[in-house]
């Protein structure tokens, strides 16, 4: 029994050895792959980021429509829109200033009973009388600036974007 054990233990020895020897790559493989990775995030990585920038374009488009809708539905219950100085939390709290609503709906006008933030985290610019119309809505995009190209263009409620 004890020679078993030896002739085991010797060709576990062995065995580690040609493990040793053999396994990991060689520092030139891994760079291989850290260069091939590299080049794979550049040139999906500028995809998706368009792709995510556009996404918040579109959702300052729909909540700049809700918000007109929600405009809308306070004027049809008391008549007159908010005033600028009242802004867009007339839509979620009873104005006190004047004009002070006479219908305004307890349950408020927007959907969660607050007003939102556009995707770039900046508040909605709200204007009445408007510029452009009875009111303006306005987002100043990613920069919070008037103008702007891209996703630093201002995203409004009488101008259709692509």
């Amino acid at each position: 029994m004890k020679m078993v054990g030896q002739v085991c233990k010797k060709n576990l020895r062995q065995y580690g050895r040609q493990i040793g020897n053999q396994a990991g790559f060689s520092f030139i493989e891994l760079m291989v792959v850290v260069i091939i990775l590299g080049i794979l995030a550049g040139a999906i990585v500028p995809r998706y980021m368009d792709k995510a920038d556009k996404a918040k374009i579109v959702k300052a488009q729909v909540d700049i429509a809700a918000i007109e809708t929600s405009l809308k539905m306070y004027k049809l219950d008391n008549g007159f829109y908010p005033t600028t100085e009242q802004g867009l939390l007339a839509l979620i709290e009873k104005p006190t200033t004047d004009p002070v609503p006479r219908s305004w709906n307890e349950s408020g006008y927007l959907e969660k009973n607050r007003v939102p933030k556009d995707p770039w985290g900046n508040e909605y610019v709200y204007l009445c009388p408007g510029v452009h119309g009875t009111f303006d809505l306005i987002s100043y995009g990613a920069d919070y600036e008037s103008g702007g190209e891209g996703v630093n263009a201002d995203v409004t409620n009488w101008e259709e974007r692509e």
